[in-house]
């Protein structure tokens, strides 16, 4: 019995080595991890510090601070939906395209300069481009002829004898 007795500081001794090891590994990668996740939501390097500091003076009670006020999204994520955001802006937009060969063309072309197709009219009255399907001008109220849109010149075809 006095040898069990002896021998219970050294296991005391060893399983305070082993469990303090074990809480410094578990509060050092905490810290890390922290560290990873606000450099992936904030680019202030104020922010990015006291969070990890949080974290490492404070463990458990310092994490769930730091889930409460950390940001919502990642930059990553914010990066994308404000690319989500442009590409919906620009198709609202709808860019003008020729009927004759699909090229992008201004608002203000009355020819394509890719293949010729006409694309817009000019007001005889004040010069502005109108489209061929218009029958005023919106710009000075004048009256003008729609007419049919007509596509790229007929490539010239030899005649088969």
């Amino acid at each position: 019995m006095e040898k069990i007795l002896a021998s219970i500081p050294l296991y005391l001794t060893i399983l305070s080595t082993v469990c303090g090891g074990i809480t410094t590994a578990l509060v050092g990668g905490l810290a890390i991890w922290t560290f990873r996740d606000i450099r992936s939501r904030s680019r202030d390097i104020l922010a990015q510090i006291l969070a990890t500091l949080l974290v490492l003076l404070i463990p458990v009670i310092g994490l769930v601070v730091y889930l409460m006020l950390r940001p919502r999204e990642t930059l990553a994520e914010a990066y994308e939906r404000s690319l989500e955001q442009e590409a919906l802006l620009q198709a609202i937009e709808e860019p003008e395209v020729c009927p004759g060969c699909g090229q992008r063309v201004k608002s203000d072309y009355l020819f394509c300069p890719a293949c010729h197709t006409q694309l817009k009219v000019a007001c005889p009255s004040c010069g502005r481009p109108l489209r061929m399907t218009w029958s005023l001008c919106p710009y000075c109220g004048t009256s003008v002829t729609p007419q049919v849109q007509e596509g790229p010149a007929p490539e010239p075809s030899a005649a088969a004898d």
